[in-house]
């Protein structure tokens, strides 16, 4: 079962986390099964960036984002080359390594 590794986030899990993944579960839905609430505005419907992660190892293993989910991540703050949505990135068999950026486009949390 692959392992996703969450960096450090001040706010959503300051001391970082390991967690296991099913083949075939989004990031999102990972992180949000372990207690780390990133941001999803849209409620999983690739609408937004609020859910914006870089995947600093194993972005080789997902799979390739399509033309909405690079329409949308042109739009995110911060973004950079190994950048997805955490919503349409799903988990394959390699371990991921998964920093969650420290701002979003919303200016209010919708706290889920």
């Amino acid at each position: 079962m692959p392992q996703i590794i969450f960096l450090p986030h001040d706010d959503l899990c300051p001391d970082g986390l390991v967690v296991e993944a099913e083949k075939g579960e989004t990031v999102l839905d990972a992180a949000l099964r372990n207690g780390i609430d990133i941001e999803h505005a849209c409620e999983k419907s690739c609408a937004c960036t609020t859910c914006h992660i870089v995947v600093r190892e194993g972005f080789d293993s997902l799979e390739e984002s399509d033309e909405l989910e690079d329409d949308m991540l042109d739009k995110a703050w911060g973004l950079e080359p190994d950048s997805r949505l955490s919503c349409q990135a799903a988990v394959e068999e390699d371990d991921l390594v998964v920093e969650i950026p420290k701002y979003t486009i919303n200016q209010v949390s919708e706290q889920h």
